[in-house]
């Protein structure tokens, strides 16, 4: 695991054969925008007038806070709230989004009362001409400050992607923006992969989303070229050894140098709290008097911060595997090494399970690669590690790339996000842990720790894994060393036997970051906003469901309202289950507010 930041939930995959994998995560698929066809659309930064930024930041920067003097929305210069949005057809993904090589498919229309013949105002008031194949996909691009508090300085653009809703009039409640998680994701990737489980939204809201700054083609972060980044996430993160740990610093060392020297004037405002800032933007130049959101994971740190910023715009939001505000990077990462581990002895019950039945969604039935038991998990997992730190293992991946420790933990860790996985971890596992004679293959779980990193299938990287960085060390001030994480070793290995080591060295990622966060972690405090709701589920490996009740404390009396859904994976609406999903529709659709503690079962 390279990160103990949380990510958003991937979708469910439909092959089986170990290619595809990569090409169905969550930010491997979709389909992007561009300012215009053939353009780079990189968001390039500009200046009011003549010229841009000269060079990096000093090598020490301060981020801008979330509750810094800045200026608000309705106080920006004209040319920045009277933009017009030039929503035009979608273009094919740029490799700092994701892979596919076609634009997005149009969303299906059901036999609804449209004309084929609705006309936009560029503002989210209509939409390009539709025709008998559904509704199409647009893309445009936002102009926003690079730092709110010079809004007449400097300038980024945020790429966009919307389908505007299939009721007009009275039935089209607004826009409904979406933030799928990361820090780090694509939304214009993300969107049209997870369309398809939004079909009752669409009825009544413009779905939008977008490229947060310093994510995929809004001035994505990259530090390392490709190949760089293929040793960077092979390498071991767990030093045995004195010498092992200076290898370590010193590769995170020349990881920040590199964002420096690349993307130095960007880092200060990549703050949670100025993109919370470009959606209101975003907001008042669709023309929407309220903000209606769908924050999914880390979405949810980030609505929570907008309700903190503007909590008499906050319209109808929902936050979906939401992360725990009060925690320190250490103790988020605890609990995620322990939500891990809890997700991995679900799965070895379900695979224990499947082999009794022959039957099941872990893919058991012909004998469980781990064992039956999560003591037998854990050794066999450890034993696994270990030996792909001293001989990583044979893959068929075309650059000849080997299963390195690191990579499997990755791997392990991305087939536990979502129980729609689980049989690619049993097939990767069977694969890496074959019978006596069997020469042990890789490819499995090089392919899932690709996808949790960011690697494209052609070994191009998207900006997931640069831009995460890059926002989570902006947002917090805590910066650990070396005796910091071996003083926290035997709590994290308590937590987890499989994923402690990995994510307790994770806590360096920010060490020798050139940019000091201000914010102990970004507040989210939102006195006077109204009800806004949030869904935790028991058994989320990646944002345990504590923080839902912390979150509810935090947002401050009579703001937050409790779903709790009884079972596995990471985020409830996509998870398949009808309670979930009918009480969120209810409260997006139509405005009904469920019983706070409401419980959904699996």
């Amino acid at each position: 695991m390279t990160t103990a930041t949380t990510l958003a939930r991937i979708p469910r995959p439909v092959l089986v054969l170990p290619a595809s994998l990569a090409a169905l995560a969550l930010l491997a698929s979709g389909a992007a925008c561009s300012g215009d066809a053939g353009g780079d659309g990189g968001g390039r930064l500009r200046t009011a007038g003549a010229g841009g930024i000269a060079g990096p930041a000093e090598p020490v920067a301060t981020a801008d806070s979330a509750d810094a003097d800045a200026v608000d929305t309705q106080d920006l210069p004209d040319a920045l709230t009277g933009q017009s949005l030039d929503w035009s057809a979608c273009h094919v993904l740029d490799s700092r989004q994701g892979d596919d090589e076609t634009s997005p498919e149009p969303l299906p229309d059901d036999g609804d009362d449209n004309d084929g013949s609705a006309n936009g105002d560029g503002n989210g008031n209509g939409s390009a001409d539709r025709d008998d194949g559904g509704t199409p996909w647009e893309c445009a691009r936002l102009t926003v400050p690079l730092d709110y508090a010079d809004p007449r300085g400097d300038t980024i653009e945020i790429a966009l992607i919307r389908a505007p809703a299939r009721e007009r009039g009275e039935e089209r409640v607004g826009s409904l923006l979406f933030n799928f998680g990361g820090p780090g994701g694509s939304g214009v990737a993300a969107l049209p992969a997870f369309a398809g489980d939004y079909e009752e939204l669409h009825e009544h809201y413009d779905l939008v989303s977008f490229d947060p700054r310093g994510v995929g083609a809004s001035q994505g972060v990259v530090c390392l070229d490709d190949r760089e980044l293929d040793a960077y996430f092979a390498a071991d993160p767990v030093p045995a050894t004195s010498a092992e740990r200076a290898k370590l610093t010193d590769r995170l060392q020349g990881f920040a140098d590199a964002c420096s020297d690349r993307a130095g004037a960007l880092l200060p405002h990549l703050t949670t709290a100025n993109t919370a800032r470009d959606m209101d933007l975003l907001r008042h130049v669709l023309g929407d008097d309220e903000l209606h959101y769908f924050g999914v994971s880390y979405g949810t740190q980030l609505g929570g911060v907008y309700a903190h910023l503007f909590p008499q715009r906050v319209g109808r939001a929902v936050l979906d595997a939401v992360v725990d505000p009060t925690l320190t990077p250490e103790e988020s990462a605890r609990g995620q090494a322990a939500g891990f581990q809890q997700a991995l002895a679900a799965y070895v019950e379900a695979c224990a399970a499947d082999d009794d039945t022959g039957d099941g969604n872990a893919g058991g039935g012909a004998g469980c690669p781990l064992g039956d038991t999560e003591k037998q998990a854990n050794q066999r997992l450890n034993d696994l590690l270990d030996d792909l730190r001293e001989d990583p293992m044979p893959t068929r991946d075309p650059d000849g790339r080997r299963l390195t420790r690191s990579l499997a933990v990755s791997g392990i860790a991305q087939a536990l996000y979502s129980q729609d996985f689980w049989s690619f971890l049993t097939q990767g596992l069977d694969d890496a842990l074959p019978a006596e004679g069997q020469d042990p293959d890789g490819t499995v779980l090089l392919a899932l720790g690709d996808a949790l990193n960011g690697r494209n299938p052609d070994g191009t990287y998207t900006t997931l894994q640069s831009s995460l960085t890059a926002i989570s060390c902006a947002d917090s001030r805590q910066r650990y060393d070396v005796a910091d994480v071996r003083a926290a070793l035997d709590s994290f290995r308590a937590a987890s036997p499989v994923f402690g080591e990995s994510l307790a060295w994770g806590m360096l990622n920010c060490a020798y970051w050139p940019v000091r966060g201000t914010d102990r972690q970004p507040p989210v405090a939102a006195d006077g906003a109204p009800p806004i709701l949030l869904v935790g589920t028991t058994g989320d490996p990646a944002t345990p469901y504590a923080g839902t009740r912390r979150m509810r404390e935090a947002l401050g009396d009579d703001v937050g309202v409790v779903l709790t859904y009884e079972g596995e994976g990471h985020g409830a609406y996509t998870g398949g289950n009808a309670c979930v999903r009918d009480t969120i529709d209810a409260y997006l659709v139509d405005g009904h507010v469920p019983r706070d503690g409401k419980v959904c079962d699996d």
